[in-house]
């Protein structure tokens, strides 16, 4: 039976307008302080903030990240003062630390990011917010089960982002009920009025088409967005998007629904409006609004993860890197039940399928929308409640590069798989061939880049990705290669291995994947001609194993040569070299793909672009 909605008392209603206009106070204030920041953006949202946090939110303000508590994600991320704010005045922090706001040593940044106990993500770069929240939505109705909801206030201009329309998607076709999705509807972006301004009737049809309650509310009005909330909380099988119509600048006399006004301190027109605005208000001391209680529990839950089998192969086997990784997904699967999968509808070439097949309600397919899956594989690890590995081509990442960089603004453990990399793909050409994406995320801090070069070193990849506490990729060769491990062959992150090595050695060669086995033919086709290279796999190029590639390089008179199936800019070479800089006496010579490549058959196309062994035997000869 649906809870009736119960209007707050008069009281309430003006202790909640008061609270909003405290918020705009606090709000213009800070950013005059600052001398920079976005009070205009703020001031449109305050009356939802304010009923957000003291009437209907329930959380703890003791532990901001408690995993019952309902969750805010603030995606227009400029109006960061008036969260704050807000957080200030629920009594996280003193209001006094509102003026340190944007200045070097303090976490008050001028966009929030996880620095703050009340931040889940980064937001600023706009029209991600809502992907993170459907992975939090999507964490409580299916894996906690528990009654948390999450708030989302995305601004309109923000809107016109395709990422907020995927993720708009994903919620609706998963009957994300516990899921609401604020639009502050403040007619203005940073530089025009927005695309469609107040025209409501458009953004109405818009949510319901993408499968929403759509509820259009007077932004400004505390009673109406009172009941928007409960009918939003009383809605089942479909998430709730409230169509806020506000103004910004809101309380600010000419400046209010005004252009020219975004991104900026408001000076003396912000000291005027503040008097003003205190003028309105029937209280101007301590309140006495409090956050609703948490009256759920959520599981506790082991994030520890390890294989259940070890690596099960035989030397000389052929076995595609992207199939150990859905076999080493299966087995970590068996021992943490906290183990999600993610896919953009590539399960059965990225094999992740063999994971939804042992585990169905464990796997979550994104389908062919790569920035939503970003967010969503967020959503589902943030506050430690899963371990995520997602998948795709390798190629399809390159798209989703600003929400990677976010998420590691954002802090997240979050783990990414990229099959089908580099010009050995074949004839399916180079739109689906990755060569970009080892620079790519290499240039993200804290990820560690494993680029295993057989079945065994990709089992272990994923193990060790799995118990590391920052994001993670993977790049896994499509077509099958041989075994060139033993199966108890241990693996570290930063650790590189030697695969052939002699003491008559004189170049040192490192490729990795498919360019690690033309690498090994290369070696042995040498050593009949009596030239001995020594064969390095570098395992992981972010970290790199430094210290191996200068003892072994001066081991073998300074050569090196790598092989990569990438282009130059941030592989395997640019690594290297970047990792010998400082050594003197040392020469390094790259073979990567010099240019943008055709279809053709993979081993053609390795001859075609210089990485084969033929290559490799030529430029070890002139070297």
């Amino acid at each position: 039976m649906e809870e009736a909605y119960h209007c707050p008392d008069q009281k309430k209603l003006q202790a909640l307008k008061d609270m909003a206009n405290q918020l705009r106070i606090h709000s213009i204030e800070s950013t005059n302080t600052a001398g920079s920041g976005h009070p205009t953006s703020c001031c449109s949202i305050a009356e939802i903030m304010s009923v957000l946090f003291f009437h209907t939110m329930r959380y703890k303000v003791a532990e901001p990240r408690d995993p019952a508590s309902d969750r805010l994600i603030l995606s227009k991320g400029h109006a960061a003062p008036i969260l704050y704010a807000v957080w200030a005045e629920a009594g996280l922090f003193p209001v006094s630390e509102l003026a340190k706001l944007r200045t070097i040593d303090s976490d008050l940044e001028g966009h929030p990011t996880p620095r703050l106990s009340f931040v889940d993500f980064a937001t600023g770069s706009l029209g991600q917010g809502l992907s993170c929240g459907a992975g939090m939505a999507y964490m409580g109705k299916y894996f906690d089960k528990t009654s948390f909801r999450v708030y989302c206030v995305i601004g309109d201009a923000e809107s016109a982002e395709g990422s907020v329309w995927e993720a708009l998607n994903f919620a609706s076709y998963y009957k994300l009920d516990n899921l609401c999705a604020i639009f502050d509807i403040n007619r203005l972006g940073q530089s025009d009025p927005t695309m469609l301004q107040h025209d409501f009737e458009t953004y109405k049809k818009r949510t319901e088409a993408f499968g929403w309650n759509t509820v259009v509310i007077d932004g400004h009005d505390v009673e109406a967005v009172c009941r928007a909330f409960h009918e939003a909380s009383v809605c089942k099988d479909r998430p709730t998007a409230i169509l806020a119509k506000t103004f910004k600048g809101k309380g600010v006399p000419g400046v209010e629904d005004f252009e020219n006004y975004h991104g900026k301190a408001l000076g003396d027109k912000g000291k005027a409006a503040v008097e003003l605005i205190k003028k309105s208000m029937s209280n101007h001391g301590p309140h006495d609004l409090r956050p609703q209680p948490v009256t759920d529990t959520v599981p506790s839950i082991n994030l520890e993860a390890k294989l259940s089998k070890p690596p099960n192969y035989k030397i000389g086997e052929k076995v595609a890197v992207r199939r150990a990784y859905a076999n080493a997904l299966v087995k970590i699967g068996h021992t943490c039940d906290r183990v999600l999968a993610l896919d953009g509808d590539t399960k059965n070439s990225t094999y992740s399928l063999n994971y939804r097949k042992e585990f169905s309600d464990r796997h979550v397919e994104c389908f062919v929308a790569e920035q939503n899956m970003i967010g969503v594989a967020m959503g589902l690890a943030a506050r430690e409640r899963a371990i995520t590995f997602s998948s795709t081509f390798a190629a399809f990442f390159t798209r989703t590069f600003d929400h990677l960089r976010m998420a590691a603004v954002s802090q997240t453990p979050a783990n990414f798989c990229g099959s089908h990399c580099g010009v050995s793909i074949g004839v399916d050409g180079p739109s689906q061939m990755a060569l970009e994406d080892i620079g790519m995320f290499r240039s993200i801090p804290n990820c560690v880049v494993f680029y295993p070069s057989d079945a065994v070193s990709c089992e272990r990849a994923v193990e060790l990705a799995a118990n590391y506490k920052d994001m993670t990729f993977i790049r896994a060769t499509r077509g099958d290669t041989p075994i060139i491990y033993q199966n108890d062959e241990p693996f570290e992150i930063g650790k590189a291995k030697i695969v052939r090595e002699s003491a008559n050695d004189t170049v040192l060669v490192i490729g990795a994947g498919v360019t690690m086995i033309e690498a090994m033919k290369a070696a042995d086709e040498l050593k009949k001609e009596n030239i001995h290279v020594r064969v390095m796999d570098p395992f992981t190029l972010k970290p790199v194993d430094k210290a191996a590639i200068i003892k072994h390089a001066k081991a073998v008179g300074g050569k090196i040569l790598t092989v990569e199936d990438h282009y130059v800019e941030g592989g395997i070479g640019e690594t290297v070299a970047a990792a010998v800089a400082e050594e003197t006496g040392i020469t390094v010579r790259m073979l990567a793909v010099p240019r943008i490549p055709r279809s053709g058959p993979g081993d053609a196309l390795l001859d075609l672009y210089g990485i084969s062994a033929k290559s490799i035997i030529k430029s070890v000869k002139g070297l």
